[in-house]
């Protein structure tokens, strides 16, 4: 009897130190290699497709990535949509976007999961700031915004090229003029309380060549989060598909860095 209830002993503290071991495993994998959960937030006017380049690059070294799809029917179903995203992640992770996913993730990012922020030419908002509002302090160079009579905006597609995507392929620049989803107005006019990067670590990549936000701004919004920044020459707005070597470059420094960088 005694042997039998031994081998059950036995067998029990097997499974716990096995399970101990795992998470241990999991916990030093995390600390010695960073942080591996990445999460891509799409701006205004697409969709997560264009991530696919950084997509293949995290992935390929190991990254666990996710991409959100953001509806882009109003700021708040946006940041629920990404916060839906984060708290499906099995760790901490970083919290990557672009454009007016920057606003989105500047809330989001609030999240106890988000170990660091990184914007890609992307609105990064400070408290009882907009990014509409902000845009106008510092004016971008399109004119080929086109509001709907139904509260939805687009890019008109002949000019979202030359506006959005100017170092683009064609072909590709072309496929997501004709494939764009519309926006809100009024999620661009979203009142930011309360931004993540005034606690959390961030870095910034600056687009140089962009028309949809003034670079000016971008560097504005990087120099008083105290992001590490680095600027990309002759980059346009969509800089996030054009340059996905130098987007995933950037994120897998945030990934290295955040495991050991406090929040503010």
């Amino acid at each position: 009897m005694k042997t039998i209830q031994n081998n059950r002993i036995g067998f029990y503290a097997f499974v716990l130190l096995c399970f101990l071991l795992g998470n241990m495993k999991s916990i030093y994998a995390q600390n010695a290699g960073g942080i591996k959960n990445v999460v891509l937030v799409h701006g205004a006017f697409v969709d997560g497709s264009g991530w696919q380049g950084v997509y293949d690059i995290l992935t390929k070294k190991g990254y666990h990535v996710t991409v959100t799809q953001q509806p882009l029917t109003s700021f708040e179903a946006d940041v629920a949509a990404v916060t839906r995203i984060i708290n499906q992640q099995d760790g901490p992770c970083i919290l990557v976007g672009h454009s007016y996913g920057g606003a989105v993730i500047t809330i989001a990012g609030n999240n106890p999961k988000v170990a660091g922020l990184v914007y890609i030419a992307a609105h990064a908002p400070d408290e009882g700031e907009s990014e509409a509002d902000n845009g106008k302090k510092h004016p971008s160079a399109y004119t080929s915004l086109i509001k709907g009579a139904d509260g939805l905006d687009m890019i008109d597609p002949q000019r979202f090229a030359a506006d959005f995507a100017g170092d683009l392929p064609a072909a590709k620049a072309g496929f997501m003029a004709m494939s764009q989803m519309p926006v809100a107005d009024q999620a661009f006019h979203a009142i930011i309380h309360n931004p993540a990067w005034k606690k959390k670590p961030s870095w910034y990549m600056v687009a140089k060549a962009d028309r949809i936000i003034n670079p000016d701004l971008e560097r504005l919004y990087a120099k008083r989060a105290g992001s590490k920044v680095i600027e990309i020459a002759g980059a346009s707005h969509a800089v996030f598909a054009s340059h996905p070597r130098e987007v995933a470059t950037l994120i897998v420094a945030a990934a290295t860095e955040a495991a050991s960088t406090p929040s503010k």
